[in-house]
């Protein structure tokens, strides 16, 4: 599959990273929430939220939308794990439905809440990195 970027994704990597020193190999305008989703390099993430958050502060400025941004990792159950964090994911198992890949996630009781968001929006998120980034079809909270 493959993501493809175009010349203003490319724009808004090259400036969130002038502004906060992370590498990003993507990124969703969400519009419909107002933000704007960047995947992280791997062990990056620490330049892009900087100390006390200040990076992603500096950036949500600049973009003048909210930032969010999800560390990459070439294994599809960590990323997956990665899109839910700060929620504690603690099984995540792949099933194939059709041809589709489904991936169903065990999240930790207390943190279902945080895991889907308000009105779906984490959940949402989550399923759209998984298909952009790793091809898979849904995920199911278990």
């Amino acid at each position: 599959m493959g993501v493809v970027l175009n010349e203003e994704t490319i724009a808004l990597i090259a400036q969130f990273e002038r502004l906060t020193g992370a590498g990003s190999r993507d990124v969703i305008d969400d519009g419909e929430d107002e933000r704007l989703i960047f995947i992280i390099n791997p062990g990056d993430m620490g330049f892009a939220i900087g100390k006390k958050g200040l990076n992603i502060k500096k950036a949500s400025e600049s973009f003048g939308k909210k930032i969010e941004a999800v560390e990459y990792s070439d294994d599809p159950a960590q990323f997956i794990r990665n899109c839910f964090h700060p929620a504690q994911v603690k099984e995540v198992q792949f099933s194939d439905y059709h041809g589709d890949q489904i991936a169903h996630v065990v999240i930790r009781d207390e943190d279902r809440g945080r895991a889907i968001g308000k009105s779906g929006k984490n959940l949402d998120r989550s399923k759209m990195l998984a298909l952009r980034e790793h091809d898979i079809k849904n995920i199911i909270i278990e």
